[in-house]
């Protein structure tokens, strides 16, 4: 593992996540990982695959659609819990959810939300955002503002890194998609290669078929 580096050798990561993609909950643990041995800090932001999939829902497969209809409370309840109590909430209410939505196969119903804004020490209240649309508009904004570094053709999790130069747009990539999470030097030698790959201009897309469901183990 490296030493610890100064604050100013910090290099700060955007992540765009919805809590309801298990295939985003692996890739977010990576990114947890990657934190613990290289000098990176994830800055967390909402996005939201139902805003992405609302105007094509008739293509999508009919469990998908009711997860699409299911993927609206728990992103209003993250954006209602950071413009209530601050971006550092994100994290540890992510995780609360992401844990029972995906380890714990909890269903996605204002119980769950209730019992994961406890476990992160908000009020439980917080759970009444995902019954209204009060909170789409910043929703839609932090949703667009991840897509617009990245394009429509993609899903979650987006990430984002600095420019190469002083002032320049950040890269931003889809995924990776990891089956299960590497751990250790495994997840460092992973980051390093993706910000390889992500640096080059003209690098768009190496994909492979996945050979099975997520592994959370």
């Amino acid at each position: 593992m490296n030493a610890s580096p100064s604050p100013e050798s910090v290099t700060t990561v955007d992540f765009w996540f919805d809590p309801v993609c298990p295939w985003t909950w692996l890739t977010s643990r990576w990114m947890l990982e990657v934190t613990k041995a290289r000098p990176v800090e994830v800055s967390w932001h909402v996005m939201s695959l139902s805003v992405l999939n609302e105007n094509r829902l008739d293509e999508l497969p009919e469990r998908i659609r009711t997860l699409m209809g299911e993927a609206w409370a728990p992103v209003r309840v993250l954006t209602a819990a950071r413009l209530t109590h601050g971006e550092q909430v994100l994290e540890p209410l992510y995780t609360a959810l992401g844990t029972r939505y995906h380890l714990q196969q909890r269903p996605k119903d204002r119980a769950t939300l209730e019992d994961a804004l406890r476990e992160a020490g908000l009020p439980v209240d917080l759970a009444d955002a995902g019954d209204t649309d009060r909170y789409d508009e910043e929703l839609r904004a932090s949703h667009r503002r991840g897509i617009t570094l990245v394009g429509e053709d993609v899903g979650s999790p987006i990430i984002a890194v600095p420019g190469s130069e002083a002032g320049s747009e950040p890269t931003a990539f889809f995924g990776p998609v990891v089956n299960p999470t590497p751990k250790g030097e495994d997840a460092a030698r992973l980051w390093d290669g993706v910000l390889t790959v992500a640096s080059m201009p003209n690098f768009y897309e190496l994909k492979r078929t996945r050979t099975g469901g997520p592994d959370f183990s």
